[in-house]
């Protein structure tokens, strides 16, 4: 084949295992030789709307088997592929419509009045019979286009919490080794049965459990959205190997009525990442005898840095591993000289996996790599054998009276007390101190926390300076849609409390 893409690797799969199952979604089955010929046909299907190399293509969707079936099908072309969050607006989806130029866009039904009033001009196909309709009247005979390691695979747009979005670029070269790091770090095998449940227009859904799976010849679930329940009864129904889940996630699964009935015996690892991970999290799964691999890493590499491999989930639970095997991680200060094992840093990382560049933004580009490594803007501390452990986010570092208060660590501290569900702690303006930490907290439900007497519990947790100085009860910690917590959201709410 000429095609050394992402586009050739389900015909090149399907040469080794035809009628395995690739991806399966309500109840439906689709094997490598039939992905293979529906991905080709939709190939056609772009080509004959103009669709050649280098041009984008978009999906808005929940979770499909389309995101996908779209993905190989531009990697046969040469197009670039662009997943769109299915939760944005028609504003937001309007804005990386026209920055990344899509010549295409596929979106569900369901999104019908989003897609029209952010598309413009841009073709549309809609999923359901017009989709199946196009791809079962298309061509089926291959196309071989040209395709080399360092084209362009995809943009992919980043979740930020202020500012504008950026769009991350992977070149297939990136998504080769961001794939081959989660194949090689979490020993997947040919007979895996992964769950998606998490958004596959995130990147941890994506190359972390799809890609890499497909790569190796599994299966790959495909699930709409998240529901506990359901999740509980195919995880036991479909003796599920593998998946990835956000903390939140996790804890609602623990949170479950049936999930100490549940079977979870088929579980070989399932992947943490995204947000720091209470130890309750930790315990709670190492109780059932679950491998917790804890992972780390950004849209912008791929996402993979570091990972906990099973067979020191045990020995090193809560850290997020050593780096990838195609990855290197280094820990700085703010210099950028490496720093000891033990003392905390900015994490940076550096390897094939990590992406060519933002689309469209070279200034920005150029401020988050230093010296060809990505800045991360994660604060992380190494021990002496390497493994990393991720403090927090150097933004959300509050400085009081000269003392680093890290959120994480007091957060942690705080889903340890009875009665806590969920917490943020952040920082606001102190005429005095500089900072003070707040902390929001959501309760168990028919449960009562008396806010005055959380600070004399922490006391034999924390140091004193790290103790919040006020606490909000609040019904909701605002996240966003990979789960992590909007501190500025917070910070602007309560940045006018008197402390």
């Amino acid at each position: 084949m000429r095609n050394q893409g992402v586009g050739s690797w389900i015909r090149r799969r399907s040469r080794q295992c035809p009628r395995a199952s690739a991806l399966e979604f309500r109840g439906q089955v689709l094997t490598y030789e039939q992905l293979d010929e529906r991905t080709t046909r939709l190939a056609h299907v772009l080509q004959g709307l103009g669709v050649g190399k280098g041009d984008r293509v978009g999906l808005l969707s929940t979770n499909h088997p389309s995101y996908l079936e779209v993905l190989f099908s531009c990697g046969i072309l040469g197009a670039v592929f662009v997943p769109l969050n299915a939760r944005l607006t028609a504003s937001e989806v309007a804005f990386a419509v026209k920055d990344s130029g899509l010549s295409v866009l596929v979106h569900s039904e369901a999104l019908d009045d989003v897609a029209a009033a952010a598309a413009g001009d841009t073709r549309r196909i809609r999923l359901g019979d017009d989709y199946d309709a196009l791809i079962a009247a298309a061509e089926s005979t291959l196309i071989d286009e040209p395709v080399e390691g360092e084209d362009l695979c995809f943009v992919m747009y980043t979740s930020g919490t202020t500012g504008k979005p950026k769009g991350v670029v992977m070149t297939h070269s990136n998504v080769l080794f961001a794939v081959l790091n989660g194949v090689l770090d979490l020993d997947l095998c040919s007979d895996e049965a992964a769950l998606v449940c998490a958004p596959l227009f995130h990147t941890a859904a994506l190359d972390m459990v799809a890609l890499p799976v497909l790569f190796k010849g599994g299966a790959v679930v495909i699930e709409e959205g998240f529901d506990a329940g359901r999740v509980l009864d195919i995880i036991e129904s479909r003796s599920i190997t593998y998946t990835f889940g956000v903390p939140t996630i996790l804890d609602a699964l623990v949170a479950h009525r049936r999930w100490d009935e549940t079977d979870l015996s088929s579980l070989r690892r399932i992947v943490v990442a995204a947000a720091p991970v209470p130890p309750r999290t930790l315990r709670a799964y190492s109780e059932r005898g679950i491998k917790m691999c804890q992972g780390y890493g950004l849209t912008e590499s791929g996402p993979g840095a570091t990972i906990l491999a099973s067979v020191d989930a045990e020995r090193k639970m809560g850290t997020a591993g050593v780096p990838h095997t195609f990855t290197d991680v280094r820990i700085v200060d703010a210099l950028s000289q490496p720093v000891s094992p033990g003392e905390r840093g900015e994490i940076q990382i550096q390897g094939p996996n990590v992406m060519k560049e933002y689309w469209g933004r070279p200034e920005a580009t150029a401020d988050v790599f230093d010296d060809g490594w990505l800045r991360t803007g994660d604060i992380g501390v190494a021990d002496d054998e390497g493994f990393v452990t991720i403090v927090d986010r150097l933004k959300d570092m509050i400085i009081s009276g000269g003392e680093n208060i890290y959120p994480a660590e007091v957060e942690a501290a705080l889903l340890e007390l009875p009665g806590i569900e969920s917490c943020a702690v952040f920082g606001v303006p102190d005429d005095k101190w500089g900072e003070s930490a707040v902390a929001a907290i959501t309760v168990v439900e028919g449960m009562h926390v008396a806010l005055d007497s959380i600070a004399a519990a922490l006391g034999d947790r924390l140091a004193r300076y790290k103790i919040p100085k006020r606490y909000v009860l609040v019904d909701d910690i605002p996240r966003n849609p990979t789960g992590k917590i909007r501190k500025n959201v917070l910070r602007e709410k309560y940045s006018g409390l008197v402390i």
